[in-house]
């Protein structure tokens, strides 16, 4: 496969002062950072941004200032869906539509219970369509409630709408992924994968690009294995890359987001790691590992000659 650009698309964090409120001026600078990095777009008001704790109104203001930083410099994606019937979910959707995100993000398991079949689902996210106009929106296969993964005919029938341009898969199933990329080709649409353990392949299999969790640690290391997956003259150095992640997936997913703001601390970013959602205790042991994983980064960063902002 020849080598074509591919994007990174963060999931963004929310930053709180120690009284729980939102910080704003670190969530201006967090945000520069994902540009700075190369970052193709920024995903707003989503699980990491701790998106079931903020209110409705905290969840238009945070993407408002964010669209804000950003002046067009990349497209803004945020969550637009929380539950309940259809007409209300539609309604809040054009809300957040209004900030100027450039598409709404529905969330997989909002749109239908466990227990309800694919069939009511596919109904569903056709009345969402119907009832929101002419809105772009995305889909994000977000792991709470529950996680329900989009089958690959399904993604298919949304997509030829025209109306789904974006797809944030955590099927971690690189399989079904490349039954996605089949079927939904030829259509202005991007499927961007979380799962960096396959992150390589599923590049060279035609995925848009990444959004994962590891861009809230070191986003230019994302942007870097989205501009070199393919270089054949680096291949040594991307596959350190990938194994540097799939090494330090637990480090990265253990009390997170806890874990990546304390990693941003030591980047040089002023945020706390105050988190309004329950993750489990920062202690100790978790900290070793946290200043480890920034130690051998700083390294690979090093070797790789990756620039950095803070």
């Amino acid at each position: 496969m020849e080598n074509s650009q591919k994007g990174f698309i963060p999931v963004m964090l929310t930053p709180f002062l120690s009284n729980g409120n939102i910080d704003y001026p670190a969530l201006t600078q967090l945000t520069e950072i994902y540009l700075q990095a190369g970052s193709s777009g920024l995903f707003a008001n989503c699980l990491s941004s701790e998106m079931f704790e903020l209110s409705d109104k905290e969840r238009i203001e945070a993407i408002k200032h964010i669209v804000k930083v950003v002046n067009g410099a990349v497209p803004v994606m945020a969550t637009g869906t929380f539950g309940g019937a259809i007409s209300k979910q539609a309604d809040f959707v054009k809300a957040v539509s209004d900030t100027g995100v450039e598409a709404v993000i529905a969330i997989t398991s909002l749109l239908a219970d466990e227990k309800e079949d694919d069939q009511i689902f596919s109904e569903r996210v056709f009345d969402l369509l119907k009832q929101t106009d002419d809105i772009p929106l995305g889909f994000y296969e977000c792991p709470v409630p529950y996680k329900r993964v989009i089958k690959p005919e399904q993604l298919a029938e949304f997509v030829a709408t025209g109306r789904v341009i974006y797809h944030k898969d955590t099927s971690l199933d690189l399989a079904a992924i490349k039954q996605k990329l089949k079927l939904t080709e030829g259509h202005a649409f991007g499927l961007y994968d979380a799962y960096v353990v396959h992150a390589v392949e599923s590049l060279k299999a035609g995925s848009a690009g990444l959004s994962c969790i590891q861009g809230n640690y070191f986003p230019e290391l994302i942007v870097w294995l989205c501009d070199h997956y393919n270089d054949n003259h680096l291949k040594d150095e991307v596959a350190v890359v990938q194994q540097f992640l799939i090494d330090n997936m637990d480090v990265m997913h253990n009390v997170y987001p806890v874990v990546s703001k304390y990693f941003l601390q030591k980047r040089g970013l002023n945020i706390s790691t105050f988190t309004r959602r329950n993750v489990g205790a920062f202690t100790p042991n978790v900290v070793k590992e946290v200043e480890k994983l920034f130690d051998d980064y700083t390294a690979l960063r090093s070797d790789l000659n990756i620039e950095v902002f803070i």
